[in-house]
Formats: C-alpha cells, structure tokens, sequence
C-alpha cells in the first residue's frame, strides 16, 4: 500500500478533479467513503434529478474551507493536505468500510484529525477506482491553530505497514529515505504520450551512473556525458569553479519549447557533482607497470581481474563491517560497465540487474570510498575494452565474472538484512536473479567447450581427476564397478583441475581451496561455481585453449584492430600467503 502525499491550495480544483471523469477516463462512480464527521455532502451520491453535482461540490468545498476561512490571514497559504492511498495490483478489491477505517487511520497518524479530538482538520476520502482513495483535508483546526504534521509522509507510510499487516495485503519494504526519486504522474503520462519507453527521469539516472562508472576525472565525467548524447550544462560560481551540473535528452521539451533540465542531485542523491567528486580519482588512468594499453583493455582480460576483484569485495561484505558500505558502491560502478560492454544476448539482463542494484549501493552507512579503488579500476577496464563477444574467451570471462557478481550481490543482501535494510536488500536479490539469467546464457557455451575438452582426455586421469572431486565435496563413489568409465557430471570440473595440474598447480589442494574459500550450499549448481573459482585461483584462460597474458615476446602492435592482444593467464590478484595447501606454480 502506498500513501503519496502532496500540499495545495484550491480546494474546490481538487475535488472537481476527484469527482471529474480523470485524465484518461479512469475515474468511475466516484463518491465518499469517509468524512470528518460521517455526514457531509457527496456529489458522487448525493445529487439527483432535482439537484445539481456541482452545487452539492460547492457545499462540500465550502464545508471544507469554513475553518481556514475563519482564520483569515493565519491560515497556512498551501492549506490543502492530499493523500492518495492505492493497494498493490495483486491485492484483494477492498470495501468501502475498509477504505473509511484505512482513511480515519491515516488522518490520526499524521495528526490532522486523532481520534477523539473535537477540533481535529475537517477531511474526506473519495474513491472512484477500485485500488485507491484520495483523502483531502484542510490544514486549520477547529481552534483555529494550525496542526503539527512533522513528518507526516514517514507517519503515513509507517501507518500504511500496519495496515497492510492487519488486512492481509501485500507487505511492502519499509524504506530509509535512500531511495532516488520516483518519475511523477506527468513525467508517466508525458513519456506515454510521446511513445518513450522510460521517463527521461529514469534514462537519464541510468546514463549518468554508466558515465561515472570508472571516471577518473570530471572532465572524463562530462565528456562521457556529452558522448552519450545528453545535453550538458554547468553551473558556475561567480569564480569560475563548476558548482554543479545539469542534463537534459534531446527532443525532451516543457510547453514553452525549452529543454527539461534534471540536476544530478534531483536524479539521486550519490549522482550530485560533490558526491560524484569525491569517487573520483586520478589514479585510474594510470597505466599499470609493465602492461600496454592493449593487453590492459582487452575485454577477456579486463573480466577476469574484475572477477578477481569483485570476489575480494565479496569476501569484505561477508566480514560483516560498516566499512563494506563503500564496496557496494563500486559494485554498483562494475555493473554499470557490464551493462554498457555486454554482448546484445546478455544486454538486457544486466541493465535489469544494474538498475535493480542501484538501489542496493545507497543507505545510511558511510564509508571511505577510497576502499573502492580496485572496484572502480576493474569498471575502467571494462568501459575501454569495448563491447565483449559472446564467443570464445571473451564469453567464458563474461560467465566467469558473472558468476562472482552473483555471489556478491547475495553477500549485498545479507548485509543489508542484518541491519534492517530491507528495500535494498530486496533489491540485491533481484538483481541476483537478473545475474544468473545472464549468466545462465554466457556460461552455457564455454561449460559446453569444456565437457567436450574432457572427452578427450585420458580415462584414468579422469577417473582420478573425478575421485579427487568426490573426495573434496564429501560425495561417495556410487559405481559398482569402477571400470566402467567416469560420470559426465564431473566433466568440466575434471578438465579444469587437468590444466590446473598442466600449469603447475596441485589439484587436490586448489581444488580443496577453492571448496573451503566461502560456503556452496546456497549455489544453485556446484560444479560450476568451483570451476570458475578454480580458474580464478589458478589464473586459467576462462575457456581452455583461451587465452591468457601476453608472452614475453608478444608485440601488441601486431595484433589487428580491434582486437584482444593474446595472452595466457589473468596476474594473479591479491591473495593471502597463510594457506600452506597451495603450492607455488612451477616457473
């Protein structure tokens, strides 16, 4: 149930409105569920043959206004309270009874009319749909003082849990006052009325979040901005310095021919110039030592250390700290990116799973941002390295790093529930179930390759591979007669451990490592999860024969445009060096 809550100053504009048949025709049988005092005039029901609806409106509207009136000049000049009150669409249809006990408890909560106060704010509630009322009061009491609303929209919606609790409807998540924005009914009905798909609100949040994605100044910021087609303008202070900034679509006008220019604060709040600024930072473009611009921007290369870097966040968000906070912002940054490089197939899943998150890396916990540095280069990276094939190494890097964004943004909700964020925490989970469609899509061809590979290989290293598998996960070995083959189950996790065991690695060790690095009941397939851990632990091409970092006598001048340089294995990323299981890899 959702209350919305606006302030005006013509009672009697309102109520033509409420009574009227509505901007598209949705208003039907409109009439009174509730009043002040049980008796005043409805123009819904009220009126007949003999008497006129607007003559009855007249009465009700001068009902209404008698207190304000009496208290002359010391009535507030935005006298009218307006509350629409509207069920979820899967909700029940409620009676008119029900509506009046929802209004008469809405009015006591904000303070316009407690029950049992003679001189409570006159008020009524109409309905002319079934989902919703429009309750409409008066802002004068009956001693002519104004009443204390402090807070009235926070009363309103705490009332409206109860509510729902009682009744038996859809329990909505109570919100923290995080939350960007929502469109308004205009910028809907615009946005219909011009075939947009989205209101230019919501295209424009989302262009500005990929723009700041992995930004390293505010000149980059702004250019990205101009680059994406959006109009640009700068506020500045009689110095010169930019203050803040304004954006606009083109083609988006008001009546007067004008652009509709949205601040960034007005967008969201983390999307204002100083908050935006204090994300930004120089050290991103820098290049890293030993590494050409070829190699660093590859889009296989750039997905796998993102990989690498996202588990580290996980594992801090996992840790349970305040100091986490920061990381959900660069995890927010890193899908942006994705969504703006993924192939087409995969596109609209993660622009699903980008805006789900959104509202994830937003509460009331702060943090240093300068945490989120290896987040926001690793966005970098995948901003530059341009739009990723859905093919070969470039598609197993893509499932390899979605299938850790898929565990971080589980760890996102469970931090978030344990402190009570519960739309944020909703918020992560959807966006996990947008990541796993796509990953489900990129992950489907390299597992295949993979299967395919292990055919291939030699039947008792398989058998052994499988019994090193069986083993780590605690699973006995079913096969009566143990020479009848290997299971195909195994069959990628087996081919892996077998390149795992080429490079050098011990097999048992990675592969108990990787079981012990965070827990696998919740994994929606087992397998799967470890071979992409394996490949991140042992620094393996996502896809066999993929791959990998550069030779030493590689020239990325040689590499034709547009195209990955070719290299071997991902630099392994920062790990701890107190696990004696894994050994050194053979040089």
């Amino acid at each position: 149930m959702i209350p919305k809550i606006r302030r005006g100053s013509r009672t009697h504009g309102l109520l033509a409105y409420l009574y009227g048949p509505g901007k598209r025709d949705e208003h039907t049988d409109p009439h009174l569920v509730g009043s002040w005092d049980g008796f005043a005039p409805d123009p819904g029901r009220d009126a007949g043959a003999d008497t006129d609806p607007k003559a009855v409106m007249t009465r009700l509207a001068a009902a209404l206004d008698l207190r304000v009136k009496q208290a002359g000049t010391t009535a507030p000049a935005q006298h009218v309270w307006h509350c629409s009150v509207r069920t979820d669409p899967g909700d029940r249809t409620l009676t008119d009874a029900e509506w009046n006990t929802i209004a008469r408890r809405l009015v006591h909560a904000v303070n316009l009319a407690p029950e049992g106060d003679l001189d409570g704010c006159r008020w009524v509630a109409v309905r002319h749909a079934d989902d919703h009322i429009h309750i409409l009061a008066t802002m004068v009491r009956g001693d002519l003082r104004r009443p204390r609303m402090n807070y009235d929209f926070k009363k309103a919606q705490a009332e409206c849990r109860r509510i729902e609790k009682e009744m038996g409807l859809r329990r909505l998540k109570p919100g923290d006052g995080t939350a960007a924005k929502n469109p308004t009914s205009a910028e809907r009905w615009k946005a219909e009325r011009t075939g947009r798909a989205e209101t230019p609100r919501e295209s424009l949040r989302e262009a500005v979040r990929q723009a700041v994605a992995g930004a390293a100044t505010e000149a980059e910021f702004f250019d990205r901005l101009r680059e994406a087609g959006l109009r640009v303008k700068l506020r500045h202070a009689p110095s010169g310095d930019v203050l803040g900034y304004n954006v606009a679509l083109p083609g988006d006008r008001n009546a007067s021919k004008e652009p509709v220019w949205f601040a960034g604060s007005t967008l969201a709040l983390d999307l204002s110039l100083p908050r935006i600024r204090c994300r930004l930072t120089d050290d991103l473009a820098a290049p890293r030592t030993g590494t050409s611009r070829t190699d660093r921007f590859a889009p296989a290369r750039t997905r796998r250390d993102a990989a690498a870097t996202a588990e580290r966040a996980t594992a801090l968000l996992d840790e349970g700290g305040d100091e986490a906070a920061a990381q959900l912002v660069g995890a927010g940054e890193l899908l942006d990116a994705l969504a703006q490089t993924s192939p087409a197939a995969t596109r609209a899943e993660l622009r699903d799973a980008a805006r789900a998150f959104e509202r994830a890396t937003r509460s009331h916990v702060r943090a240093e941002n300068a945490d989120i540095l290896a987040l926001r280069s690793a966005a970098r990276g995948i901003v530059h390295s341009g739009t990723a094939l859905g093919r070969g190494e470039d598609g197993g890097a893509t499932a390899m790093v979605l299938s850790t964004l898929v565990l971080l943004t589980l760890a996102a909700a469970r931090w978030h529930s344990a402190r009570g964020h519960a739309q944020q925490a909703a918020a992560s989970r959807q966006a996990a179930e947008h990541l796993r469609a796509a990953y489900r899509h990129s992950a489907a061809t390299p597992l295949r390759t993979m299967r395919e590979r292990a055919q291939v290989l030699p039947e008792p290293e398989r058998r052994r591979h499988e019994a090193t598998i069986r083993a780590a996960l605690g699973e006995p070995d079913t096969r009566a007669d143990h020479r009848t083959g290997t299971t195909e189950r195994f069959d990628a996790l087996a081919v892996t451990l077998a390149e795992a065991e080429k490079a050098g690695h011990n097999p048992k060790a990675l592969l108990e490592e990787a079981v012990d690095r965070r827990e696998l009941e919740t994994a929606r397939d087992t397998d799967a999860v470890l071979v992409w851990r394996i490949r991140r632990l042992a620094d393996l091409p996502a896809l066999p024969g993929g791959t990998g970092k550069p030779k030493a006598d590689t020239n990325p001048n040689k590499q034709a445009p547009g195209r990955p340089a070719t290299y071997t294995a991902t630099p392994a990323p920062t790990r701890p060096t107190t696990d004696p299981r894994r050994p050194a890899p053979r040089r």
